[in-house]
C-alpha cells in the first residue's frame, strides 16, 4: 500500500430519502445519447426538492430492476447529483412490470422519430440523426454556456424555441443573423410561451443577447474549442490546445496532434518488436539446430527495433520543441516525455475536423470572418525571466470583487499558470474571494499562500511572489499524560 495504515478518511453517510417513480422518461443529449430519467414524486433532500434523477442507461435500469411505480431510495451522489440507490421491494406494486427500454422507444428517437441504434462499445442507445431537434437544442445550449461563449440569456427555453421555430439550425446561424442585422428583431418577437398564452422574449433581453454574440466574435480559441463540443475536449484540454496553437486552422491540421498519434504507434511497435525478440531468443535456446536460422531473425528484429526507437526519439524531440510535451523527471529514453494531450484526445480532435461536419464549421467561421486567436504561451519568457505564474497551480474559491472565476482562470492560464478545482499539497496559490469555504480552510492548514484579487492582479502584472503564509497550525503536545 502507498498510504500508512493509520491514515484513514471517513465520510458522513449520505442523507437519503424515499419517494416513488411516477414514470421513466427518455432524454436526447447533444451527442444523440438517449438517457433514461426517473420522474419522481417531489421530495426534499439536503436543501432542495428533487423530482428527477438520472438512471444512466438501459443496463443500469436492468441491474437495479427499477420499475414504474416502485418506491425507491435516493441520495445526492457526490452531494450534488440525485441518484437512485435501490428499490424498496417490500413496497413494490403487485401489478408492476420490468421496464423495457427498447419497447418504450418503439425503435425510434422520442424527439425526431428517426431510427436509433445501440453503440456496441458502450451501454448507450444513440440517435444518429445530426438534424434531430433535441440534439440541435442541446448543442445550442452547450454553445452558449458560461465557460464556452458565455451568451447570457440564451438558456434552455430560448434555445428550444429558436430551434422549434426554425430560426436556428446550427449555433453559428446566430452569427449569420447578427451579421445581417436580423437577430435583434427576431429575438424581440420570439414567443417563449404557447400560441394561447404568448410570452415574448422582449427587446431588452434581445439587445443584451445580441451584444453577447458580438462579444463572442472576439473570444479566444479556448472558448471556441469548448463551445464546439468536440468529443473528449473539455474546458481544460481546450485551454491546453489554445496555448499551443495560434488559430483554429492550426488545431485542425496540427502536426503536434499527429505526432502524438505517431508516438503511440511507434511505442506499440517497439514493445511488439521487443516481445518478438524475446520469443525468438527463447526458441533459439530451446532448439540449437535452428540457432543459425534464428540468428538471422534476431538480427532483423534488432535492426527494426533500433530504427523504431530512433523514430520514436525524433517524434518526442519534435513534440518537446513544439512545447507540446515536457521531459519526464521519472522516465528516460523512449517514452520519456509527458505530452499535453494523449492519443485518445488527439485522435478525436483530428477526426472531428477531418469529418464533413468539422470542415463545414471551419468554412462557416471563415465566411463569418471569425478567427479565434490562441493564447500563444510560446511568447512567455522562460528561465530566470519567466512569469511568476509559469507552471504554477492555482485554485479559485469564493466571489472576487470584479472578476468572475472564468475571467480569472483565463488570465492565469494566459500567463502560463494552471487552474484546478481542489486544494492539495501540489497547489501553489489559492485565490480567495468573499464567502470562501472549505478550500480556504484547507489552504491555511497546508500553509499554501492565499491571494485576494488585488494580490492576484499584482502578480499578473509581474509583481513579486508573496512569501508562504498561513502556515499550518500544529497542535501543542499534551502535557503530562501520554494518552490524555
Amino acid at each position: 500500500t502507498r498510504a500508512p495504515r493509520w491514515a484513514r478518511a471517513y465520510k458522513f453517510f449520505p442523507e437519503q430519502a424515499e419517494t416513488r417513480v411516477r414514470d421513466i422518461l427518455i432524454q436526447v443529449g447533444r451527442t444523440g445519447a438517449l438517457t433514461p430519467v426517473a420522474d419522481l414524486e417531489p421530495v426534499h433532500l439536503r436543501g432542495s426538492t428533487i423530482s428527477r434523477a438520472t438512471l444512466h442507461n438501459e443496463d443500469e435500469i436492468r441491474r437495479k430492476d427499477i420499475r414504474i411505480g416502485d418506491t425507491v431510495i435516493i441520495e445526492k451522489a457526490g452531494e450534488v447529483i440525485p441518484a437512485v440507490v435501490r428499490v424498496v421491494l417490500e413496497k413494490r406494486p403487485a401489478e408492476s412490470q420490468p421496464f423495457d427500454f427498447v419497447q418504450r422507444l418503439c425503435g425510434c428517437c422520442p424527439a425526431c422519430k428517426g431510427p436509433v441504434q445501440r453503440d456496441p462499445a458502450f451501454a448507450v442507445w444513440i440517435c444518429p440523426n445530426l438534424h434531430c431537434p433535441a440534439q440541435r437544442t442541446r448543442r445550442l445550449e452547450y454553445f452558449a454556456r458560461r465557460n464556452a461563449l458565455d451568451l447570457g440569456g440564451l438558456g434552455g427555453i430560448v434555445a428550444e424555441k429558436l430551434v422549434e421555430r426554425g430560426l436556428v439550425r446550427d449555433p453559428l446561424d446566430l452569427f449569420e443573423l447578427e451579421k445581417n442585422g436580423e437577430l435583434a428583431e427576431l429575438l424581440a418577437a420570439l414567443n417563449l410561451g404557447t400560441d394561447t398564452e404568448p410570452r415574448v422574449f422582449g427587446l431588452k433581453n434581445a439587445t443584451k443577447l445580441v451584444e453577447a454574440i458580438r462579444r463572442a466574435r472576439s473570444q479566444g480559441l479556448a472558448r471556441w474549442l469548448t463551445a464546439m463540443a468536440i468529443p473528449e475536449v473539455g474546458e481544460t484540454i481546450a485551454y491546453d490546445l489554445a496555448a499551443t496553437h495560434a488559430t483554429l486552422e492550426d488545431v485542425a491540421l496540427s502536426p503536434a496532434l499527429k505526432d502524438v498519434l505517431e508516438r503511440e504507434r511507434l511505442t506499440r511497435a517497439v514493445a511488439e518488436l521487443k516481445r518478438r525478440q524475446t520469443a525468438a531468443k527463447t526458441v533459439a535456446k530451446a532448439a540449437p539446430p535452428l540457432k543459425a536460422e534464428h540468428e538471422g531473425t534476431l538480427e532483423e528484429l534488432k535492426t527494426a527495433r533500433s530504427q523504431a526507437e530512433n523514430e520514436l526519439l525524433e517524434t518526442e524531440a519534435r513534440l518537446v520543441a513544439a512545447r507540446f510535451a515536457k521531459r519526464s523527471v521519472r522516465k528516460t529514453g523512449p517514452d520519456g516525455i509527458v505530452a499535453v494531450v494523449g492519443p485518445v484526445v488527439a485522435k478525436a480532435v483530428l477526426e472531428y475536423f477531418a469529418a464533413p461536419a468539422g470542415q463545414q464549421v471551419l468554412q462557416h467561421l471563415a465566411g463569418l470572418g471569425i478567427h479565434p486567436p490562441g493564447t500563444t504561451i510560446e511568447a512567455l519568457p522562460t528561465g530566470e525571466n519567466a512569469h511568476p505564474f509559469s507552471d504554477k497551480t492555482f485554485v479559485l474559491t469564493g466571489t472576487l470583487p470584479t472578476l468572475s472565476r472564468g475571467e480569472a482562470s483565463e488570465r492565469i492560464r494566459a500567463a502560463g499558470g494552471n487552474v484546478t478545482g481542489s486544494v492539495s499539497r501540489k497547489t501553489d496559490f489559492v485565490v480567495a474571494g468573499e464567502s470562501a469555504g472549505s478550500k480556504l480552510e484547507e489552504a491555511k492548514r497546508l500553509g499554501i499562500p492565499v491571494l485576494d484579487q488585488a494580490a492576484l492582479l499584482a502578480l499578473l502584472a509581474g509583481g513579486p511572489v508573496p512569501a508562504t503564509a498561513n502556515q499550518p497550525e500544529t497542535p501543542a503536545a499534551p502535557q503530562g499524560e501520554l494518552f490524555p
